[in-house]
C-alpha cells in the first residue's frame, strides 16, 4: 500500500517489483517490437530519419500501451491476459494514443528550449497521459486534462518519479551509446535495440503505476483488474 502523501520511492520501488515480477513477458516483447526500430534506423538511416523518428514514436506508444495494460491485469497478484492479448487490447485506443505522445513530445520539447522548466512543467503535469488513455478511453484533449487533474496537489513528488526515471534512463543510454562507439551502423543499432528493451519497461511501468497512485490519492475506485476498457471514442473527444 502507497503511504500518504505520494511516495516517489514506493512508485518506483513498485515499479521495478513489476518489472522484475514479469520480466519475462516485457522483455521479450520489447525485443521484439523494438527489433523494428533497429532494423529501421539501419535501412533508413540518413535522409530519412524523419521516418526513422516516427517508427520510434509508433512503436514506443505502442509497448507502452501494452505495459499499462500488463499493470492493470497484475493488480490482483496474477498475469491473466496472454502478451498478445494485451497488445490486441491496445488496437482500438492506438490513434489516440499516437496524438497524445506527439502532442506530448512536441509540447515539452518546445517547453524545453524555453528556458528548461517550461518542458519539466509539462513533463510533469502530463506525466499519466499515457495511462489515461489506456484505461479511461478519453479523447485527446481529455486525457491532457485529466492527468493535469490527478498531478495536481502532487505536483513535487511527480516531479521527483519523472526526474529519476529520464534521468536514469538516458544516463543508461549515454553509457550504452559510448560503448557502441566504432561499432558501425549496425552495431550502434544492435547496441540501442537492446538498451530500448530493457529501458521501455521500466518507463512505462513507472507511469502506469504511478497513475493508479494517484487514483488513490484522490480517493477514486482502483482500475478492475479483470475488466476490459470500452471501446475508445473519437480520438479528438467525440462519442462512440
Amino acid at each position: 500500500m502507497l503511504s500518504r502523501p505520494l511516495d516517489p520511492g514506493a512508485v518506483i520501488a513498485r515499479a521495478l517489483e513489476i518489472y522484475r515480477e514479469h520480466a519475462g513477458a516485457l522483455i521479450p516483447a520489447a525485443l521484439a517490437v523494438f527489433s523494428l526500430q533497429a532494423i529501421a534506423t539501419v535501412a533508413l538511416a540518413g535522409d530519412l530519419g524523419v521516418v526513422v523518428s516516427l517508427v520510434s514514436l509508433v512503436l514506443g506508444t505502442f509497448y507502452q500501451g501494452m505495459v499499462v495494460e500488463l499493470v492493470r491485469d497484475v493488480q490482483d497478484g496474477r498475469r491473466d491476459a496472454s502478451v498478445g492479448q494485451l497488445f490486441a487490447s491496445i488496437t482500438p485506443v492506438l490513434l489516440t494514443l499516437l496524438a497524445v505522445a506527439l502532442l506530448y513530445g512536441l509540447g515539452v520539447a518546445i517547453g524545453i528550449a524555453l528556458f528548461l522548466v517550461p518542458g519539466l512543467y509539462l513533463m510533469t503535469i502530463w506525466a499519466v497521459t499515457g495511462p489515461v488513455v489506456v484505461l479511461e478511453r478519453p479523447g485527446v484533449v481529455q486525457a491532457f486534462r485529466r492527468s493535469r487533474e490527478l498531478v495536481h496537489g502532487h505536483g513535487w513528488p511527480v516531479f521527483v518519479v519523472v526526474l529519476v526515471v529520464v534521468v536514469g534512463v538516458n544516463v543508461v543510454s549515454a553509457v550504452a551509446a559510448i560503448l557502441a562507439a566504432g561499432l558501425g551502423d549496425v552495431g550502434e543499432a544492435v547496441v540501442q535495440w537492446i538498451v530500448n528493451a530493457a529501458t521501455a519497461p521500466l518507463s512505462a511501468l513507472t507511469a502506469a503505476v504511478l497513475y493508479l497512485a494517484l487514483r488513490e490519492q484522490a480517493g477514486e475506485p482502483p482500475v478492475d483488474a479483470g475488466a476490459r476498457a470500452e471501446p475508445a471514442p473519437d480520438p479528438f473527444g467525440n462519442p462512440a
